[in-house]
């Protein structure tokens, strides 16, 4: 039996699913429900279930991101989105991020049929693949990520206790899986990235000679001048002060 988790914040909709779908006649069990996706992917790093159907228009969540998030770090699992929201673009880019199926609300019966029915043959056949059978879509997932991480870290980069925990928490995966998208994409660490990020912005505010070396080292997200100090001549090759009389 292949086990399946069921993601939607309209409890309604879990309900009918569980019962409306003939799983066992499928070759699956409902492995465990959930109704915000925070919670479904703490469900699903539990039980690593083979299939997923979920929404993905719930609240405090980044459907996409999510879909990503699974894909990159679970590629094995099947899933397919059952939602309400109707959007080619939206939809376009779900299917490329790994997604079997996106069905809109209301399905009838024989679209989430045929929906379970094509997940469950991709892992029927994943035993006599010597892959995955589509890497693509794990390599666009771990980009999607990137991405967001990346865009996550330029906006908070100046924020002392950023911490690659919180960035990996807003892209939905683990610490140790986001550390391993981040140096295969840019060649680099978390921290690496982190410094560069606000060297960039202490040499914007070094333009202004108003600011002292000790203002813009905190403004820039350091927490003392000394480890600021290394920090930028590490990364630009001179202090901030020969920086800035350079500039002027």
């Amino acid at each position: 039996m292949y086990r399946v988790v069921l993601v939607d914040d309209e409890r309604l909709i879990i309900r009918g699913l569980s019962t409306v779908i003939p799983w066992a006649e499928l070759g699956c069990e409902i492995a465990g429900t959930a109704h915000d996706g925070v919670s479904g992917l703490e469900l699903i790093r539990s039980i690593r279930p083979d299939i997923v159907l979920t929404d993905i228009r719930m609240p405090n969540m980044d459907g996409l991101t999510m879909l990503a998030a699974i894909r990159s770090e679970f590629p094995g699992i099947q899933m397919s989105v059952l939602t309400a929201y109707r959007d080619f673009e939206y939809a376009r880019k779900a299917i490329t991020l790994g997604v079997c199926r996106y069905l809109l609300k209301p399905s009838n019966l024989d679209e989430l049929q045929e929906a379970v029915k094509l997940m469950v043959s991709r892992l029927d056949a994943m035993p006599q693949l010597p892959e995955d059978p589509d890497d693509e879509s794990v390599k666009e997932a771990g980009n999607h990520l990137v991405k967001a991480a990346l865009a996550y870290m330029k906006e908070h980069c100046t924020e002392q206790h950023l911490s690659l925990g919180e960035v990996a928490d807003h892209v939905y995966v683990s610490q140790w899986h986001l550390s391993k998208l981040l140096n295969r994409e840019t060649d680099q660490s978390f921290f690496d990235l982190l410094g560069s990020m606000r060297i960039a912005k202490a040499k914007k505010l070094l333009a202004d000679p108003a600011l002292r070396i000790h203002e813009i080292a905190e403004m820039a997200g350091f927490s003392d001048v000394a480890h600021f100090s290394r920090s930028f001549k590490k990364i630009a090759g001179c202090t901030p002060g020969e920086y800035r009389n350079h500039q002027m």
